[in-house]
């Protein structure tokens, strides 16, 4: 059996998983780069908190000391070298104003000596710190991100802290730092590690995903090709299971499980129907022609008169030999439709077996039957569709005056109990085939020809029996020992 390539269930199955999995990978990307960043800033934020309030203390003791006081220039000197030094060991800008927020101390003063003479910057002296942000460090230390409420040209950490002398706040320390020159490349460098290892992750699970894939809507392609097999009569095609050592079986293996045993039965009622129509054709066949070759013969005058009425008996049981075929094909199809309506009454199946033997009495007499077990018959009323059971009845004692030899016996009898009644129906004979006796009640199905069990017949009846008898709510089994006997064994509910 040839199997497409992939395609179809395969490729949506393979693109949506993918899809999860990249979709899974951007989520963890935007998440690590967001985690990140979070605590990039949060570590900036710290480092510039705690050199600030460095600041804010070394000035406090500046400023406090009697030999430097605010604004002389060794003051000046002294606070302005410590902003320098954190500035530059903190990659920031590090500056101290006064109460009005204006700056007079920073790095830049110690660079230019007009600024350190003058005390103004050229960098900061134009810078004005609002009011609002003002009030907010001398209270405490303050910190945010943004652009110092518009001095500055960017976003930017920011941070306060203010300057205590002799138990006065004097001056606020502000100390700030870029945070897109200082943020991107580090995220840039976080992004690049795990965009290589996320595309190293990515071809494995790619790889992974498509074998993985292939793998799992194998068996279904398998399935697919091997229906489109089924559909042009082949049945031939079964499906492997390769079930996995680790897991075990899975949904799919009792899939395929399902679709062998539901090619098996195909295939079986397959067989069954050609034999079927086979033998149907060979059971209308005959008939008609035994019929149409004595109907001629009496019209034509090839048989004669006084040989009219034997011939015209043996067209009359041709007749009905096919009225029975045909019965019996409708009430398959009923029941195969659902369509078999039941009609209960009450009736002695005891009474309906004795008189369904007396139908048979020339030819049990013919064949020197014994008829065993009516001296023990009793009354078992039942309540059921009497003309149903009645069909049971006739099958199942046509079939044992059929296989019972010459000089052979029929047993039957009829008990009950409280709840149901039990019929036994047993013939001597070559009896059925023990490896053919549970098969016996499909449908189409014959015993084995060479047997010589099931010479005639379509393969219906005791399908039929079983069907009516189960539609009851009763049960029909079969019994035999190779070379004595058959027996079929149904039992019925007193009242359905």
């Amino acid at each position: 059996m040839s199997v497409r390539k992939p395609s179809g269930l395969f490729r949506k199955y393979f693109v949506v998983t993918i899809s999860i999995i990249l979709a899974s990978f951007v989520f963890i990307g935007g998440a690590l780069l967001l985690l990140v960043s979070k605590l990039w800033m949060d570590e900036k934020t710290a480092l510039l908190a705690e050199n600030t309030a460095r600041i804010a203390q070394n000035a406090s003791n500046v400023l406090e000391s009697e030999y430097m006081g605010i604004g002389s220039s060794s003051s000046v000197i002294v606070i302005c070298n410590t902003l320098m030094q954190v500035s530059n060991a903190v990659d920031a800008d590090c500056f101290i104003t006064n109460l009005n927020g204006e700056v007079v101390y920073c790095k830049e003063i110690l660079q230019s000596n007009m600024a350190l003479y003058t005390g103004n910057c050229m960098v900061h002296n134009q810078y004005k710190i609002p009011k609002n942000i003002m009030d907010a460090a001398i209270n405490g230390t303050y910190s945010a991100t943004g652009d110092l409420g518009g001095v500055l040209s960017d976003i930017h950490f920011t941070v306060a802290s203010p300057i205590d002398v002799n138990g006065e706040v004097a001056a606020v320390v502000f100390s700030t730092q870029p945070v897109i020159g200082g943020l991107t490349p580090y995220v840039a460098g976080i992004f690049r590690m795990f965009f290589f290892a996320a595309l190293f992750a990515f071809a494995i699970t790619f790889m992974l995903v498509y074998l993985v894939s292939y793998r799992l809507t194998k068996p279904l392609r398998q399935m697919s090709a091997a229906s489109k097999q089924y559909a042009t009569g082949d049945f031939s095609t079964r499906i492997s299971i390769k079930r996995s050592k680790l897991f075990g079986s899975d949904e799919i293996d009792e899939l395929i499980t399902a679709f062998n045993t539901m090619a098996q039965a195909l295939a079986t009622l397959e067989m069954s129907r050609r034999s079927f129509v086979a033998n149907v054709s060979h059971e209308l066949k005959t008939p008609m022609t035994t019929i149409g070759g004595f109907i001629d013969g009496i019209l034509d005058g090839t048989i004669s008169e006084e040989k009219e009425k034997q011939y015209l008996k043996v067209v009359s049981d041709e007749v009905k030999r096919l009225s029975r075929l045909v019965t019996g094909m409708l009430n398959m199809s009923k029941i195969e439709a659902g369509e078999l309506d039941l009609k209960p009454q009450r009736f002695d199946i005891s009474e309906m077996i004795f008189r369904t033997l007396l139908g048979f009495e020339q030819i049990i007499d013919k064949k020197c039957i014994e008829i065993r077990g009516l001296d023990k018959f009793e009354s078992n009323p039942v309540t059921a569709d009497k003309d149903m059971i009645n069909q049971v009845v006739y099958n199942l004692i046509d079939n044992a005056v059929k296989f019972t030899p010459e000089g052979g016996y029929i047993e039957v009898s009829s008990k009950s109990d409280s709840e149901k009644v039990i019929v036994k129906i047993k013939n001597s004979g070559k009896g059925i085939p023990s490896d053919e006796v549970d098969k016996i009640f499909e449908r189409f199905y014959k015993v084995d020809k060479s047997r010589s069990y099931d010479v005639k017949g379509a393969g219906m009846g005791l399908y039929i029996v079983k069907t009516i008898i189960e539609l009851h709510g009763g049960n029909i089994i079969a019994r035999s020992e190779d070379g004595e006997f058959a027996e079929f064994i149904f039992q019925l509910p007193l009242n359905f």
